[in-house]
């Protein structure tokens, strides 16, 4: 495994850090690091033997946190912000159909799986509604009503 950045490297994290409970003195699930952020690379290690780890030193909040490759991006690249990131609980603001059959409706609860920021037209988002993955502009999603979480 090479690492794609190295130390001092400035990179922007592309998703919510949320503590999964191995930052000491923060609660469960607390939000560490807000997408978008930039940080700066300390130090690369591995986990398990088969994923690199990124500590960045997040120098405006004054954490420093794990991440992995996959959710870095260079500083220097575009950054286009989302409404939506992976896992967020979404409903569709059109019928949503496949060859005529209704595969979600306004109200349908359905889950971020993978987040497309750089697609035309975009962003765009695979969501999973009732067993199927759908590919779904921003546009015709919003965020799925606290009640309706069940």
């Amino acid at each position: 495994m090479i690492p794609k950045y190295q130390y001092g490297d400035a990179v922007r994290v592309t998703r919510n850090i949320r503590n999964d409970g191995t930052y000491p003195g923060r609660d469960k699930g607390e939000l560490l690091i807000r997408r978008g952020s930039v940080g700066y690379v300390r130090d690369v290690g591995t986990f398990l033997q088969d994923q690199l780890i990124y500590t960045v030193d997040y120098m405006e909040s004054g954490l420093m946190v794990g991440c992995r490759e996959q959710e870095l991006q260079p500083e220097s690249d575009p950054w286009i912000p989302t409404r939506f990131e992976f896992h967020d609980r979404v409903t569709p603001t059109v019928t949503l159909a496949v060859d005529g059959e209704v595969i979600a409706s306004p109200g349908d609860g359905g889950e971020i799986e993978k987040v497309l920021r750089e697609e035309e037209g975009g962003p765009l988002y695979h969501v999973r509604f009732n067993g199927r993955v759908l590919l779904v502009a921003e546009n015709s999603l919003e965020p799925l009503a606290r009640e309706e979480r069940v």
